[in-house]
């Protein structure tokens, strides 16, 4: 079973912004499901709103790439389909909220420290390394 998704790419410096869900107490791209009838731009809008209280101006997201891994804290048979959005978030305030425990940005090599690791932001980190957005 597919689970399709949008997640926000939002780097400083080699850093990668990521969110901590409370849920499944492992950090992830902020970011979420697409709901039937949304498209992945307007998906990715709406779940900043809520889990960052930060409005996105749609001509500033730009397309990054689609990554395909098991969904994290899901059954094995779910895999995530998220189509990952690069957007500069300059010096602006942001602040978890709902289910959003904390945010923080991490280089490659502090988020493989982390406990608990999940696929699709290593997959992410894969993509930057290899187009030389972030060092490894």
């Amino acid at each position: 079973m597919k689970l399709p998704t949008a997640g926000l790419i939002a780097l400083k410096g080699d850093k990668l912004l990521l969110a901590y869900s409370n849920n499944k107490k492992a950090w992830y791209l902020p970011g979420g499901k697409i709901d039937k009838n949304e498209t992945a731009i307007e998906a990715l809008i709406r779940e900043i709103k809520e889990e960052l209280s930060l409005e996105l101006n749609p001509n500033n997201i730009e397309y990054y790439c689609h990554i395909s891994a098991p969904a994290f804290g899901e059954p094995e048979s779910i895999m995530m389909e998220q189509d990952c959005f690069l957007y500069d978030l300059k010096d602006k305030n942001v602040e978890a909220s709902h289910e959003i425990g904390a945010l923080k940005y991490f280089s490659y090599q502090e988020y493989l420290q982390e406990p608990i690791q999940v696929c699709g932001v290593i997959t992410v980190y894969n993509h930057l390394v290899s187009d030389k957005k972030v060092n490894q």
